[in-house]
């Protein structure tokens, strides 16, 4: 079989009638044009050009019955790349996004409505779940994303790309604890009082115990919950002192439901951070969608 190549280069030389020309659109050299048209003539076995005083012309036997087809084939090939490339680059089918039903509303249904204007015909699959969860729906490629509370192991196979949104936790009260306002506390003095924190094994609570046993303290919770919606409106209604982050609790700290207190030391800054499939394949959907945060 002929090499799709040498129909090209035949082609070029026939539509512009000169080898200069058409070793100037394929960015080779004239000898190199030449050389191609000689090898499709040997392998086809008949001549397709002659030489004039006005450039290249195709013979009668030979280069004119071939070539409407040749212009019909590499038209049909070249819609074909047209059609794939357009395939690589055009937004299409399913996002299927792991996180945990804080970080869905906090972090991403913003970037959510913004993409879905950007791309109406991208769907999404919104799966939400605890951290090491989403973790394990990465790795059995059950979603295609996910969204976790750092720091967290992830394993060989994950890669963390970027932090998407930085976390800082603090203790709030409502008015039950007004004595409180502004006062300067440690950590110990918290001991005093009703805490309510997240469960354990979770990444927000492992932090906290962290904070506190690096300043000799030991923290039992009156409390554990799995929720920071539900930790919200226990501390509104005076059931104890939460440790959420700020981040979460801004619009109700403003209307007066609760006020952060003034614990010294802060504890450390943690974030939320975009997770992936190590080596995995992006396709120009997903990184539309990703895009949204590289460009914060």
């Amino acid at each position: 079989m002929v090499n799709l190549e040498l129909y090209k280069v035949f082609y070029a030389v026939a539509k512009h009638g000169s080898l200069t020309r058409a070793a100037e659109e394929l960015f080779i050299s004239q000898p190199a044009v030449s050389q191609a048209i000689k090898q499709l003539e040997t392998q086809l076995g008949t001549s397709l050009f002659t030489r004039t005083h006005r450039g290249m012309q195709l013979t009668a036997n030979g280069g004119e019955l071939i070539f409407g087809d040749v212009e019909r084939g590499l038209s049909i090939l070249n819609g074909v790349e047209v059609k794939l490339e357009e395939l690589q680059k055009s937004a299409s089918g399913t996002i299927r996004i792991g996180a945990s039903e804080t970080i869905f509303q906090y972090c991403l249904a913003e970037k959510i409505v913004e993409y879905h204007k950007l791309y109406p015909q991208v769907k999404f699959e919104l799966i939400s779940d605890v951290s090491p969860k989403t973790i394990e729906q990465l790795k059995t490629n059950k979603c295609d994303i996910g969204f976790l509370n750092l720091p967290f192991e992830t394993g060989a196979e994950i890669e963390i790309t970027q932090s998407i949104m930085l976390l800082n936790d603090v203790f709030v009260a409502g008015e039950r604890f007004s004595e409180l306002k502004g006062k300067k506390l440690s950590v110990r003095d918290l001991t005093a009082y009703p805490l309510i924190l997240l469960q354990q094994n979770t990444v927000a609570r492992s932090v906290i115990d962290h904070y506190a046993k690096s300043h000799g303290v030991a923290l039992s919770p009156a409390i554990e919950i799995d929720s920071w919606g539900l930790m919200k409106n226990l501390v509104r209604d005076g059931m104890g002192i939460g440790c959420i982050p700020r981040e979460y609790v801004t619009r109700r700290v403003a209307e007066g439901q609760m006020f952060e207190l003034n614990v010294t030391p802060a504890i450390h800054t943690r974030s939320v951070g975009m997770a992936l499939p190590k080596g995995g394949n992006v396709p120009f959907a997903l990184r539309a969608f990703i895009n949204l945060f590289e460009r914060d």
